[in-house]
């Protein structure tokens, strides 16, 4: 043979190894890597293997969660067959907002998104992921299919699997045999996870490492809870609410008492549909954790109201009494106390928790309020004075009469409404709420959804949703050691409707009145019920079971702090963050920084940095500190003193006690 036939036999031996090499690559199932801006945390994607979607996290270098899996059950679509990818779409965006009624008045929106879409012998599934420098989330998309324009499924499982038994910060399935959204927080080893425990779920992976299992875009579909998953492995299951009809509920509150629901859809909807978000946070520290919580509304949808200057925040003023009197004394201190709205709470409309009371009408519950309380009066002075109305309807009412209502109520001058005992977790329920505050917006109604609600983003679509309890707030005569758990965990996904109170004598329960102050920094809500039992100083006397022992407002100087104190942001930074221990915030609002700190059980000397103000600038800080050689009966000390950027704040806080800091710009240096 000639020189050039051996060339070319050597030459097709080469290329058949590296096609038979080439061929054995392409057939490995595919790793798809999702990095955030700033590649410190990347989602993998391993959507091709045998046991059906599987993912992991890393940060840093860290895998934190390892291969991880994602099941679908329904009847109508077989999800079990193996998955090949089809098509991948990349991009990239960088974008920012701004939010009116946010902790931070300007908000990045950065992160890489990766569309997967997957095909196997049964069924079509789209996956969407993207990674912040905040966190990682994903959806799932079902695409029309198989000849179907609908879907029941009956639940979405995901399993997420760790190295070790981690501790994480838990709310009990139960509390006084009921399902509650409002529970205490424990730490525990993740394998003792109860059934249903709530989001955000915070997992401690290490001293540096944070991990946040969350929900976002949460509009119509079942809301997800959290367990431990099987014996013997480190793994917290996550799963779908079944349907209200499926469990047996309280006759008074509506809440879930026991009973898990049967094998029915959890979830129905026209093809194709979209899940809602399943979000991890990650973070350094609580700290952290809690100033990039915007993750959770950057995965919802922008404004949806075409002009939404009407939506005002502010502070609210419960009046307890129901009457012509109590309402008219309230509007008169609101007005002279830089405070935007007086809220009338159940009871007017009869007793709320009767189906036939019909809140169409003013028919006072007798154990409530003898009267008399003229509405139309109440609304028209409110009017004058330039303050805005709200009331109290239970979802019995709100579910039957809604349509009627808000009318009505535009029409009587009411600016918003206080959703009560609301149902949740169940898809009808969800779709319920959500639709309810989309009608509230057409007429310019602004909503606070009380009881089992906790928020998901949706306030960045519909921003007249101000605020929202779901959280174990100073009702509960919470102490500081619980509400310093509460900011690093609840309020990861969004504002806190926490009904600050100051006369009640459960303040020195739960801390000190200079920690009540802070926590009208501490804890966000662009609606803040401030004097949540106390009445204003000209108004009836209400001293019962029901509002547990009113007292009139009094005219300590420090009620300034509560007069000048904002509800909505321009930035926030978390000064220092240790959960259960301390837990101290600034907030600027304008040139005006405000600056709370909540102490826990054991005595605290703090060292303030003010670094973060602006170097040019001298300011004037008051300092609001707990001091029991005061004369006064809430024993809050008043001091101010000059301040620049490189000085340091020592104070030295008490167990249970709290301070207040209001830093005002003076001059140029």
């Amino acid at each position: 043979m000639s020189y050039l036939t051996y060339r070319a036999i050597f030459l097709n031996f080469i290329l058949s190894i590296l096609f038979i090499h080439t061929s054995e690559a392409s057939s490995k199932p595919q790793t798809i890597k999702v990095k955030s801006p700033d590649n410190s945390k990347v989602l993998l994607i391993h959507p091709e293997g045998e046991n059906g979607i599987t993912f992991s996290l890393l940060y840093g270098k860290e895998e934190v969660v390892l291969p991880s899996t994602l099941t679908l059950k329904s009847k109508d679509i077989d999800f079990t067959s193996p998955f090949k990818v089809v098509n991948v779409v990349k991009e990239k965006v960088k974008n920012e907002w701004v939010n009116p009624i946010g902790e931070r008045s300007t908000v990045t929106d950065h992160y890489t998104q990766v569309k997967i879409e997957l095909q196997s012998k049964t069924s079509s599934l789209n996956l969407i992921c993207r990674a912040y420098n905040e966190g990682v989330a994903f959806a799932y998309e079902i695409p029309q299919q198989n000849g179907l324009s609908f879907i029941n499924i009956e639940d979405e499982n995901i399993t997420y699997r760790f190295k070790k038994d981690h501790h994480v910060w838990s709310t009990p399935k139960r509390e006084s045999g009921k399902l509650t959204a409002q529970g205490e927080y424990k730490k525990i080893a993740l394998s003792q996870l109860e059934v249903g425990c709530e989001r955000p779920l915070l997992i401690e992976v290490d001293h540096d490492k944070k991990l946040v299992l969350a929900e976002a875009k949460l509009v119509d579909y079942a809301r997800l809870s959290f367990q431990a998953g099987k014996k013997g492995a480190f793994e917290i299951v996550s799963s779908l609410d079944g349907r209200q009809e499926d469990i047996k509920q309280d006759k008074i509150t509506g809440a879930v008492i026991e009973g898990e629901s049967s094998n029915a859809p959890k979830v129905k909807g026209n093809l194709p549909l979209q899940s809602p978000w399943r979000v991890m946070m990650m973070a350094k520290n609580y700290g952290e954790l809690l100033e990039n919580n915007f993750i959770i509304e950057n995965l919802n949808e922008p404004c949806a109201i075409k002009d939404p200057s009407w939506i005002t925040p502010g502070k609210v003023l419960r009046e307890g009494t129901l009457t012509t009197q109590g309402a008219l004394a309230s509007i008169d201190f609101v007005a002279s106390h830089n405070m935007q709205y007086v809220h009338f709470d159940a009871g007017w409309y009869g007793n709320e928790m009767d189906n036939s009371s019909d809140a169409t009408t003013i028919t006072l519950d007798p154990k409530r309020s003898k009267g008399p309380f003229d509405l139309e009066k109440i609304c028209q002075y409110a009017k004058s004075k330039g303050i805005k109305v709200m009331l109290y309807v239970n979802r019995r009412a709100l579910e039957k009469q809604l349509d009627e209502l808000l009318p009505l109520f535009s029409k009587w001058g009411v600016a918003g409404i206080k959703f009560g005992f609301v149902r949740v977790g169940d898809q009808e329920a969800t779709a319920w709420m959500h639709e309810a505050i989309k009608k509230a917006s057409e007429y310019k109604m602004i909503v606070d959804v009380h009881d089992e609600y906790r928020p998901t983003g949706f306030s960045r679509t519909y921003p007249n949703l101000l605020t929202q309890e779901g959280i174990r707030g100073d009702e509960e005569t919470v102490p500081n050691q619980h509400t310093l758990i509460t900011m690093f965990t609840r309020c990861l996904a969004g504002a806190s409707d926490n009904t600050v109170c100051y006369y009640n004598k459960r303040v020195k329960t739960m801390g000190s009145n200079a920690s009540q102050l802070a926590k009208t920094v501490c804890i966000y809500s662009p609606l803040q019920f401030l004097y949540w039992y106390d009445s204003a100083p000209l108004a009836p006397m209400k001293d019962d079971a029901l509002w547990g022992n009113t007292r009139h407002i009094g005219n300590e100087p420090e009620l300034e702090f509560f007069d000048n104190v904002p509800t909505v942001w321009d930035e926030t930074k978390v000064l220092k963050a240790e959960i259960g221990k301390i837990g101290v915030i600034a907030r600027r609002k304008g040139n005006n920084w405000f600056v709370g700190g909540i102490n826990g059980m054991e005595p605290q000397d703090i060292a303030l940095d003010f670094s973060f103000l602006n170097k040019k600038k001298e300011y004037t800080v008051k300092i609001y500190t707990d001091d029991d050689t005061m004369k006064n009966r809430t024993k809050v000390k008043i001091q101010q003193q000059k301040l620049t950027h490189d000085q340091i704040l020592r104070l030295k806080i008490k167990p249970n006690n709290g301070f207040v800091l209001h830093i005002t710009q003076d001059k140029l240096l």
